[in-house]
């Protein structure tokens, strides 16, 4: 398990190349839900999601030949923008493999930092082919397995609670869980009574489906939330979230981009549906605990363009 001292040393490590986001009340977001709500914007972050968080630890805890054989990752897309813009930065050579489904934007970025980005059908292939590529002689940096990666994750966590005043519940995004899994370890040590929900999308269930099972298990992905879908929580992630997570809650596509457009409209900020489904989650959580709740929000990224958004709230009948 992630201590505190694991994080504490993470952000040793990482604070020189990583911003410090800001933790911050919002009253519009407060107005609509009908509750005291506080947001860690780590859509500010550098590469636009808290990614670059776990790329830069890992990148810099390498040997020498590790990092000389050249990195590679495998991306719903904030993960290979994290890992392409940083390891530029550090003089790495980097490929990132991601599914057709990513972002657009996120392969334009990435390629435009100098990584090799080569893409899958669907992500079970983007998986498949990197553990290729890793036994071909390239360095992994996995994008929630690895307990250094968790760790710097972890620091979002560390800022929040340094950052915030009182707190009763927090929400946090679910992919594989290396975010959960880190912000979780540093709330519970720096505010112990505070409860960590994790949010997933429907067809993007790696986490909910782990604990049901009680252990990770493969998922089927059908979500258009591409940065949120792994084919199966790690045990280390699993672990994590089944010590420390308070519940994890599901919400369908539909409602992560009626998310982004009220994030838009009352908290003045652009999020990606990663972070748009935490409001309809937030709703069940007030419902279930009550008006006096106060919430955090881990706005974990907002790399989607205006056209993504447009097209999918065409789809779902939401109006722009």
């Amino acid at each position: 398990m992630i201590g505190i001292a694991d994080i504490e040393a993470a952000a040793d490590r990482i604070g020189e190349y990583v911003v410090r986001t800001p933790t911050v009340p919002s009253p519009g977001l407060s107005a609509l839900l009908g509750a005291e709500v506080t947001t860690k914007l780590e859509l500010l972050q550098r590469t636009g999601s808290f990614k670059a968080r776990g790329a830069t630890a890992k990148l810099l805890s390498l040997s020498e030949a590790d990092r000389a054989a050249g990195v590679v990752a495998v991306s719903g897309g904030n993960h290979g923008i994290g890992l392409a813009v940083m390891a530029g930065a550090l003089g790495l050579k980097a490929t990132v493999v991601m599914p057709r489904s990513a972002p657009a934007r996120a392969v334009d970025i990435a390629t435009a930092a100098g990584a090799s980005v080569q893409l899958t059908d669907d992500m079970d292939g983007a998986f498949k082919l990197v553990q290729e590529l890793e036994a071909d002689g390239l360095t992994l940096v996995h994008p929630f397995d690895d307990p250094v990666v968790v760790a710097a994750q972890g620091t979002v966590g560390k800022e929040f609670a340094e950052d915030a005043g009182e707190l009763t519940d927090v929400l946090v995004s679910i992919g594989g869980g290396g975010l959960i899994a880190g912000v979780a370890a540093a709330l519970h040590a720096l505010r112990p009574g505070v409860r960590v929900w994790g949010v997933e999308t429907e067809g993007a269930q790696a986490m909910s489906e782990a604990l049901t099972a009680g252990g990770p298990v493969p998922v089927r992905l059908s979500s258009i939330v591409s940065t949120l879908s792994a084919p199966a929580a790690s045990q280390l992630t699993y672990e994590h979230a089944a010590a420390l997570v308070h519940e994890v809650l599901v919400v369908p596509d539909r409602e992560a981009v009626r998310g982004v457009l009220d994030l838009a409209e009352h908290a003045k900020v652009w999020a990606e549906p990663a972070a748009g489904c935490l409001l309809p989650a937030a709703r069940q959580v007030i419902e279930r605990v009550g008006d006096e709740a106060r919430i955090g929000l881990v706005l974990c990224g907002g790399n989607v363009s205006t056209a993504d958004v447009v097209r999918w709230a065409g789809e779902f009948g939401l109006p722009t």
